[in-house]
């Protein structure tokens, strides 16, 4: 298999439940980035704004979490932090990069943090994105490359997914890849949650990553028959051809998807069943891609109650920063949670 794989491993999310949050984020970067082959003074960038992110969402944000993960893009190893809160928000996102503050407050060098700023977390970072909603939230991400951003078009694809409450592994996985010219997509709800459900997830991403065929149903039927002696689950897999403006959708079970531009959105068709268990000759649809912004994939821990026109400016963000938002907004603690976008892609 030689065409560009994204795979990404979120690791741990981490939530707002005291002073030792910021100690434990850094000591998990630093963790990870040892093992992504950073060198050390890119181990030290990273251990600087993990602190300084983790400890301003501990002190400013309202039910602030940071998810700490690894990306596998093109080959390249890579880290990414993500934070997410339910406020209070901010009205202009630059101004933080102009003072100490990183969340809109009032300038404020807390006790524990390294006072340097959000700007300065953007300097250290390899690319850096912010979203925020005034009165309900922003989301924040942070990304680093151990030997420099991969030259492919998979930044065209983001996702984020998190356990139900009380778990400690998801059950949802996705993962994308360049192949024949087209941009493939895939996410997987592995059926259940825990153990059992990420072992049906990672079979699907383990056979889509060593698949080279890019028409959807015949991707399917692999994963089909690789989710055989696995629990199953719900499955997506898109084809997106950037030249012709179009995309092919094949969906077995539980899996929401829409496409979306600030004004319109429409659902994505699917098929019932569960990958896993025989699913027959699931329908392909086509789809039109020009007057949208954004293709938008969700597990059922993630309600349809989101819009993008409440949230200004959403679609101009990173696919990731946009995934993370529309969890934020809409996702459950009762189930496991995943959010794929593919925008800027056509």
């Amino acid at each position: 298999m030689t065409d560009p794989v994204l795979s990404v491993e979120d690791v741990a999310w981490y939530s707002d439940d005291g002073p030792g949050m910021p100690a434990a984020v850094r000591e998990t970067a630093v963790r990870l980035a040892g093992g992504c082959g950073f060198a050390a003074e890119r181990v030290a960038d990273i251990a600087i704004a993990a602190t300084e992110v983790a400890e301003h969402v501990r002190l400013h944000a309202d039910e602030g979490r940071v998810l700490l993960r690894t990306v596998l893009r093109g080959g390249m190893a890579g880290l990414e932090l993500v934070t997410v809160d339910q406020g209070p928000g901010m009205r202009d996102v630059s101004a933080p990069r102009r003072r100490k503050d990183m969340l809109g407050l009032a300038a404020v060098e807390a006790v524990g943090t390294l006072g340097i700023g959000l700007g300065a977390v953007e300097r250290l970072a390899d690319a850096f994105d912010v979203h925020s909603v005034p009165g309900r939230g922003t989301v924040l991400t942070v990304h680093f490359w151990a030997s420099g951003p991969p030259s492919d078009r998979l930044w065209c694809v983001g996702g984020i997914t998190r356990p139900m409450h009380g778990e400690t592994v998801c059950g949802d996985r996705w993962a994308a890849r360049e192949s024949g010219g087209y941009l493939m997509v895939m996410l997987c709800d592995g059926q259940g949650h825990g153990a059992a459900a990420a072992a049906a997830s990672r079979a699907a991403v383990a056979a889509f990553n060593d698949e080279c065929d890019t028409e959807p149903d015949a991707v399917m039927a692999r994963l089909d028959a690789a989710l055989r002696d696995t629990r199953g689950g719900a499955v997506c897999v898109v084809r997106i051809d950037s030249i012709e403006g179009r995309a092919m959708v094949c969906g077995v079970g539980d899996i929401a998807g829409a496409l979306v531009s600030e004004t319109s959105r429409i659902g994505l068709a699917g098929s019932p069943g569960v990958v896993g268990r025989r699913i027959g000759e699931p329908r392909t649809y086509q789809y039109p891609l020009r007057r949208f912004r954004a293709l938008v994939l969700h597990t059922n821990g993630v309600t349809n109650r989101w819009r993008v026109d409440a949230m200004p400016g959403l679609l101009s963000r990173t696919p990731l920063v946009i995934a993370g938002q529309l969890l934020r907004e809409a996702g459950v603690q009762r189930a496991d949670a995943a959010v794929v976008v593919v925008s800027q892609a056509w």
